[in-house]
């Protein structure tokens, strides 16, 4: 018994084993037995912690001091970066939907596109909005227009949906100044310039295959309606009925009196988004600790570039228009409700995706897939398979492959062009099959009303479509050009 269970806790096999066991209890537990995901999330993780044999202090702490237990970072490193964030893209989203102004963009970009389109516009709007901004702040911030598209098209919120997201994971995982690309431009000696080339050269192909093609085949197939509570202002000519949108209350119709320009609803949105990008390229391009690039560093951290875009909308959609304060604070409660759930689940998951990470199965896997013998570039997409497949986090899987590959890329001597594809090849390999272990399924699931096997059959997909296809893309440019 005892040397069936040291295997099972130091072979990578074992470990193998015993992590596969875990994902697949708590599929079981959700999906089958319809455990309430936060619940689940949280005992399988205690459960695979105790069985891989880590100290008791490391899971939970000690009863004088936990805060550096496995319990405890694993929940504040995802939810101290993202729980201001939520609450004010949440607040954001609310004031922008009761004021009339998402419906008005949304409008906008369905007669550019066409009904047929509106996915389209919702990927490119993904795309573009992608670039500057992280992952899930992009999906905080987008996610009232998607669901006013789907309300308005009437057809399945994935639709809509999964465009948009293919876009913000493609720019995420190819597109400096994304912390996963970057890091591999130090990593492997190339310049961000040709990572930008190569990033949407692979990427997009990606992108199409993924958010496009395949967003528009399952999107017909998986029927998801968008809840009352994720539109926070009745829709025009709209009835009552299940999964109605709430109708404003007197205290806040105000807000929906006079619908705003999309020229205001535009430069509210672009508040968060340039003042992200000025940090961003301030780095690059000021003097170090210089007074400029502080102001800029404090406007752009995401949080009060949110902050000083809620303070705007309160005042040019709410108070400017004849709201007060109290109608204001109404929405704002109305709107962070559904919040409180959404966190629990995403913190399990980064709590679950921690335990698996501090088994060792990341290190072991990439260790043993180094001395495999296979071409670099497919070396380096599949040691970035498996940690991202293992412990859940893309950024981990980039930088931890970069450091394992980096060395074998010294000693050939790539070119410029051929890091890129080889940086490429590992930002395809963070991305694909996202799935419990990821903080990314549970922001997903929850902001957009999915199962977690609507989830599985829809995000995780297309993130695997967009990973095989981007990499496709690179391995062939890698055989044809070094």
């Amino acid at each position: 018994m005892g040397t069936t269970v040291d295997w099972l806790r130091t072979s990578t096999p074992g470990l193998l084993l015993l992590c596969g066991a875990a994902i697949a209890v708590l599929l079981i537990a959700i999906i089958r037995f319809k455990l309430e995901p936060f619940i689940a999330l949280l005992l399988t993780g205690l459960g695979l912690a105790l069985a891989a044999g880590l100290p008791v202090s490391q899971i939970v702490g000690t009863a004088l001091k936990s805060g550096d237990s496995l319990l405890e970072t694993g929940f504040g490193s995802i939810l101290g970066h993202i729980a201001v964030i939520i609450g004010l893209g949440t607040v954001l989203g609310a004031i922008l939907e009761r004021s009339g102004g998402a419906d008005v963009l949304t409008a906008k970009l369905l007669n550019a596109f066409g009904e047929k389109g509106a996915p389209v516009a919702m990927g490119l709007l993904g795309l573009i909005f992608g670039i500057p901004v992280f992952f899930d702040i992009g999906i905080f911030v987008l996610a009232p227009l998607v669901y006013v598209a789907a309300k308005r098209g009437g057809r399945s919120l994935v639709l809509y949906a999964l465009p948009m997201l293919a876009g913000l994971s493609m720019t995420h995982a190819f597109l400096p100044p994304h912390p996963g690309p970057v890091s591999l431009g130090g990593l492997l000696g190339v310049s961000l310039g040709w990572l930008i080339v190569m990033g949407f050269v692979c990427g997009i192909p990606g992108f199409i295959a993924a958010g496009i093609v395949w967003g528009s085949w399952i999107g017909k197939r998986v029927q998801v309606e968008v809840p009352a509570d994720f539109l926070v202002r009745k829709q025009d000519n709209e009835s009552d009925g299940p999964g109605a949108a709430t109708a404003p209350t007197d205290n806040t119709a105000t807000l929906a009196e006079r619908p705003p320009s999309v020229a205001l609803i535009g430069t509210i949105i672009a508040i968060p988004l340039v003042l992200i990008l000025g940090a961003t390229f301030g780095t690059q391009l000021l003097t170090k600790g210089s007074k400029p690039l502080q102001v800029l560093t404090f406007l752009g951290t995401p949080a009060v570039a949110l902050l000083l875009a809620v303070l705007v909308a309160f005042y040019v959609l709410g108070i400017r228009r004849g709201s007060s304060v109290q109608e204001l604070s109404t929405v704002t409660a109305e709107s962070l409700r559904p919040v409180g759930m959404l966190l629990l689940v995403v913190g399990a998951g980064a709590f679950f995706g921690k335990v698996i990470s501090a088994t060792g199965i990341g290190t072991a896997l990439a260790h043993t897939m180094a001395a495999a013998g296979l071409p670099v570039i497919v070396l380096a997409y599949v040691i970035s398979c498996g940690l991202r497949i293992a412990q859940g986090s893309a950024t981990v899987a980039i930088v931890t492959t970069g450091g394992i590959v980096a060395p074998l890329v010294a000693e050939h001597g790539y070119s410029q062009v051929g890091l890129a594809l080889i940086a490429m090849a590992i930002a395809a390999g963070s991305i694909i099959l996202s799935h419990v272990n990821d903080g990314g399924f549970w922001i997903i699931a929850k902001f957009f009303n999915l199962t977690v096997k609507q989830t599985l059959q829809t995000w995780t997909v297309l993130e695997t479509v967009l990973s095989v296809v981007s990499f496709a893309v690179a391995a062939l440019l890698f055989a044809i050009l070094t």
